[in-house]
């Protein structure tokens, strides 16, 4: 009950700061990720948790899913299909190489073998939005930029989670090899992807059954109970969680558009506490112990993911692109780790493969390092694209966004 406590006065203080937040570097993330360090037992002692903790594992793929299937639900399918070109030169081009960049600088300044090496490059590719609200959350920052960040983040964690179950098969004893096969890999992507297609179909078929149907109280519930399930499913079935939540969630808002609507405010809520208490548990990992585990190789490896692997990576995808030079170098830096690189970092460390306990402290770190630096960057940044709207409000970027660039939301 201490942590539950402890959840309650640092929500509180994120609730009242929020306003402040929003206009200046503070972040709530960072207030949360600050909460827990400080009740760990690396500083007051309140919270005992370490990284082999059910609740850790628990929390994060709950965040992971929540989030997931809200993002999911404000994918445009007409607007994806009119802007897929720049979200696919990132996933594409600027994802390997971020991976494989990634993968270089731990073998030579970590010392991991190039299996270890290339699982790290994997697990820290993919990108959260979360941390970077202020980015894909404001109408001054042109919508072209926030629907590279918002699709990109939405799909590159379930393009990372496959080279992450085969490079930790690789990595691990003979019997992870036998266990974690390929085939049965793709068995639980495409059950995952099946699911979450299938169970909102049929949802929303039940929902126009006639005698069927919720009274207006009680409409939010419907979406939220279709993802109680298909969280369940998931689980019994082996079946991926998080493809199946991102695929839910658009399916869902494809066919049941007034779900969407009334679900929204109750779903953001959801995901946003969901977000919080992965947060909370994370930073009480953090102590002072992990920071002094990894070696200086270690932290130059963090700093350069941060400053150097990404933006570079993003950089070299755009090249060619009608993105201004600024806009180019936003998307560059705004490559936060967030709550999947969390979940397979996790993956690592409970596969008892011979160098993951490196592994994980590296990738924790990073995760730690970029949340700090990109959840309070996110406000500064966005204020460079703030101009005055025009009389009208219908010209400018601060102003009504015109039908055909709205944001694909993911």
């Amino acid at each position: 009950m201490v942590l539950v406590a402890v959840f309650g006065v640092v929500l509180l203080v994120t609730v009242l700061l929020s306003g402040l937040a929003a206009r200046t570097v503070l972040s709530t993330s960072l207030l949360f990720l600050i909460g827990g360090a400080l009740v760990s037992d690396g500083f007051l002692g309140l919270v005992h948790i370490t990284a082999d903790s059910e609740i850790v594992a628990v929390t994060a793929d709950l965040a992971l899913f929540a989030v997931l299937f809200t993002d999911g639900m404000h994918v445009s399918f007409p607007a994806l299909r009119r802007n897929w070109k720049n979200p696919a030169r990132a996933l594409g081009l600027g994802m390997p190489l971020a991976l494989v960049g990634m993968a270089l600088v731990t073998h030579y300044l970590v010392g991991l073998d190039w299996t270890t090496s290339f699982l790290v490059g994997a697990v820290l590719a993919p990108t959260d939005p979360v941390f970077a609200s202020a980015i894909v959350g404001r109408k001054e920052v042109p919508a072209k930029l926030r629907q590279l960040l918002n699709v990109e983040s939405g799909i590159n964690d379930g393009l990372a989670l496959p080279v992450v179950l085969v490079l930790i098969a690789a990595a691990g004893p003979t019997s992870a090899h036998a266990e974690a096969s390929l085939g049965k890999i793709g068995l639980e992507l495409g059950l995952g992807l099946g699911l979450g297609a299938v169970l909102p179909l049929v949802v929303a078929g039940l929902a126009r059954v006639r005698n069927l149907g919720a009274e207006p109280r009680l409409q939010p519930l419907l979406p939220l109970a279709t993802g109680i399930i298909l969280y369940g499913l998931c689980h019994l079935t082996h079946a991926n969680p998080y493809l199946a939540a991102f695929s839910a969630g658009a399916v869902l808002a494809s066919v049941s558009p007034e779900a969407k609507e009334v679900f929204e405010p109750l779903g953001e809520a959801v995901a946003e506490l969901a977000k919080f208490t992965a947060l909370l548990v994370f930073g009480a990992l953090l102590t002072p112990a992990l920071f002094g585990a990894l070696s200086w190789g270690g932290y130059v490896a963090v700093v350069l993911a941060i400053v150097l692997i990404r933006p570079a990576s993003l950089l070299l995808s755009l090249l060619g692109t009608r993105f201004e030079m600024r806009q180019k170098l936003v998307a560059a830096w705004f490559g936060p780790k967030g709550f999947a690189s969390v979940v397979y970092g996790l993956l690592v460390l409970q596969a008892g493969i011979p160098q993951g306990d490196t592994a994980y402290t590296l990738i924790a770190v990073c995760i730690a390092f970029s949340i700090v630096a990109h959840s309070s960057t996110d406000v500064p940044v966005a204020r460079l694209f703030d101009v005055e709207a025009d009389p009208v409000g219908t010209n400018s970027v601060a102003g009504r966004l015109p039908q055909e660039e709205e944001p694909v939301r993911t």
